[in-house]
């Protein structure tokens, strides 16, 4: 059995210097720069983020064409391993909105729940939705249910709201193939299959505790009905139906919507049944290839065009009209995740990460202590998630050397644990809660805010749980 003293990193080998006390102030005035320029000057992240790069990188005294080159690599490295991921996750969600199958996936869970049962049917659907869909889109998509399951069953708002939020969090934040998991995964140079395994066994109890169970005090602190929903419940429930002839079944959308998460976890599975590849048969070959994330999201987007598409009555040029529609609105999304590896790679190259490992050498912190506490801070700093994730994880990369397979992945899971840290008024999530469900920002402290650090708190102490164990 191993201890968390396993994870503890050896005494210091190289003294601390001045240059290094130099490089972890630049650090943190190139942060305060993004954040300041996102907050109070209203600047795009992606540009504020090619700005604290350029800040730090020359007050760091690196060469200006390094800092360009670092930066552009940290761009190139970010997206190659995460950009195409998104926009194939981006094609599967419009997908599953626009054939009527989140629907079919919400109505079925729902058609037999009452009472106190509709709290964990909710919980459930939103942890359907949330495996391929983003946070933003999954609770654009679930806000008619929340507001017509509130206003039927006469229950609190928040009730229905909170378990809803927490599983579309949880999700995006623990588990692969969403953005954040998958860059900590390449950073720390962790196997997908083990951290995906790892994170749904965190993901399941953190949504019980931080969603149904939380709900009981957020519906005291912040006792308010069902929002007024612009246009009416019908008009805004999620998707553009037009040519659907007929939704598809909840087996065939259950089955797509995790299709690609098997075939990563049946990838995992063979490493372990064989965990030599030059001996290996050829079914170890094949599920080495079909389990790489882009090979599996792939496939699952091809699925979706027959189950999500010709299936329902989709022609070929309407399937391939709603595939181009899902790539503009995530255009920003891939150009703040492109920047913020490339702000990574500027604390990287300028030696920051390197001077966080002579301080974490010295104060003998668990690695996975470490990730966490670096996360949480650029999350509070930053209001980011993917930014916390991205750069955190660059700075503990040079860390996750020694780690076996198992506790890297649990290293992932931290970073990912720590950058959903408090959600406050520089995190574009909190003020889409507030103005989709029609609160005030201290209610919205009171729910949103309090259940986000719940859920970084909470599912940090699993991972701890399990480096002890495994």
């Amino acid at each position: 059995m191993n201890s968390l003293s396993v994870m503890q990193l050896p005494a210091a080998l190289e003294a601390w210097t001045g240059f290094d006390t130099r490089l972890m102030v630049v650090a943190g005035l190139g942060i305060a720069l993004i954040v300041v320029l996102i907050t109070k000057f209203k600047l795009h992240p992606f540009l504020a983020l090619i700005l604290g790069s350029a800040f730090v990188g020359l007050a760091a005294g690196v060469e200006p064409a390094l800092v360009i080159k670092n930066f552009e690599d940290g761009v190139g490295g970010v997206l190659k391993e995460v950009g195409l991921l998104i926009a194939l996750g981006a094609m599967l969600g419009k997908l599953l909105a626009d054939s009527g199958g989140a629907n079919r996936v919400v109505d079925t869970l729902l058609a037999k729940a009452t009472g106190q049962k509709l709290v964990w049917a909710i919980t459930l659907v939103a942890v359907i939705i949330g495996l391929p869909m983003f946070f933003e889109i999954g609770l654009v998509l679930l806000l008619p249910v929340i507001v017509l399951v509130t206003q039927r069953s006469k229950m609190p708002l928040m009730r229905i709201a909170i378990p809803a939020l927490a599983g579309l969090s949880v999700l995006h934040g623990l588990v692969p193939p969403h953005p954040g998991p998958l860059i900590a995964i390449s950073a720390v140079k962790a196997e997908l299959g083990t951290t995906l395994a790892l994170g749904l066994l965190v993901a399941i109890p953190t949504v019980i505790i931080c969603g149904p169970l939380f709900s009981r005090l957020a519906a005291k602190w912040v006792p308010v009905g069902a929002p007024a929903v612009a246009g009416g419940i019908d008009t805004v429930h999620g998707a553009d139906l037009e040519g659907v002839k007929r939704r598809p079944s909840f087996l065939v959308t259950l089955l797509t919507i995790i299709f690609p998460v098997v075939l990563m976890l049946l990838k995992a599975v063979m490493d372990i049944i064989w965990p030599d590849a030059a001996t290996a048969p050829w079914i170890r070959t094949f599920f080495d290839f079909v389990g790489q994330p882009l090979v599996a999201m792939t496939l699952a987007v091809l699925l979706a065009m027959f189950t999500f598409g010709y299936a329902v009555g989709f022609t070929g040029s309407k399937i391939t009209s709603k595939i181009g529609a899902s790539l503009g609105p995530i255009a920003g999304i891939m150009l703040i995740v492109g920047a913020g590896g490339g702000f990574k790679q500027t604390l990287i190259g300028a030696g920051v990460g390197d001077s966080v490992k002579k301080w974490a050498e010295g104060s003998n912190m668990s690695v996975l202590l470490l990730g966490f506490i670096v996360a949480v801070a650029l999350r509070l700093a930053t209001g980011s998630a993917t930014v916390a994730t991205v750069t955190a994880a660059g700075i503990v990369a040079p860390l996750a050397s020694s780690l076996s397979p198992t506790h890297a992945a649990l290293l992932a899971l931290a970073i990912g644990a720590g950058s959903l840290f408090l959600s406050h008024v520089n995190d574009a999530g909190f003020w889409l809660v507030k103005e989709l469900f029609g609160l005030t920002v201290g209610q919205t402290f009171k729910t949103w805010s309090v259940m986000e650090t719940l859920i970084s708190v909470v599912s940090f102490g699993f991972i701890i749980l399990l480096s002890l164990v495994i």
